[in-house]
């Protein structure tokens, strides 16, 4: 089976792990023909929809007293911007990915991009990345988990992001002042700070009914941001105050 029938293949690993309870990596390679490192991630992407959970070599059903509702599903709008922010990213680009929901919407489209270096604070964004059919390279910041934000902040972080330089960062905000920039609930800024130092451009991906939000803890000023990516319901006069700060304003459709 070709490697471009991913969502096929793992439909039939489904299949498979229903009629049997149980696989194994080695046996799942050798009747797709494919390899174990393909295998594993697609045995990590289902584990990651709750529809399987992983054991050494291979899967079993998931037990049934794991089984609960399924977490909240990614609302249309973020998946909107999402998709505009991964038609900004070039081949063979070097990107940052910070912590959140809204930024971790472009993973599904990111294993079409070639050639992707991607530096990231955040676990889950790391684990979606790694169950990519073609994962780009992973660069992790290390440094103390912050269970508030669930990513990685302090000194050590920072330093590693020193070490690099990136084309493009793509970060969230709790809320965009009009007046100010990005804010943010979270009292530790200085991660954010150092992504937008190393980046060429700041992009910001936000909804719209974010904007406006007077949120005490200014995370990045307007004068780090060079383009907000946010919905079409965005207010007429928002938008001529953003732009007018010279911000590349991008409105993902909404319907």
């Amino acid at each position: 089976m070709s490697k471009r029938n991913t969502p096929q293949r793992r439909h039939s690993i489904l299949a498979l792990l229903n009629e049997q309870g149980e696989v194994s990596v080695d046996n799942l390679a050798k009747h797709f023909a494919t390899s174990e490192v393909t295998i594993r991630k697609d045995l990590a992407a289902l584990e990651s929809h709750g529809l399987l959970l992983r054991r050494y070599g291979g899967a079993v059903t998931m037990p049934q007293e794991l089984i609960g509702e399924p977490g909240p599903r990614v609302s249309a709008i973020k998946q909107s911007i999402a998709r505009a922010a991964v038609l900004r990213i070039k081949e063979h680009a070097r990107i940052i990915i910070d912590s959140g929901s809204t930024t971790a919407a472009m993973i599904p489209e990111l294993g079409k991009q070639p050639g992707l270096v991607v530096m990231t604070n955040s676990l889950h964004v790391a684990n979606a990345l790694g169950a990519l059919e073609h994962e780009p390279v992973l660069l992790m910041t290390g440094g103390t988990w912050d269970p508030h934000s669930e990513s990685f902040q302090g000194q050590v972080a920072e330093q590693v992001l020193r070490s690099y330089d990136f084309d493009q960062l793509f970060i969230g905000a709790d809320g965009i002042d009009l007046e100010r920039g990005t804010t943010t609930f979270n009292e530790l800024l200085g991660l954010s700070r150092v992504m937008a130092e190393v980046a060429r451009e700041v992009i910001v991906m936000v909804e719209s009914d974010k904007v406006g939000r007077k949120i005490p803890n200014l995370e990045l000023p307007w004068g780090r941001i060079s383009t907000l990516i946010t919905d079409d319901r965005l207010p007429l006069e928002a938008r001529d105050q953003i732009q007018a700060r010279g911000i590349d304003l991008v409105l993902a459709a909404t319907s």
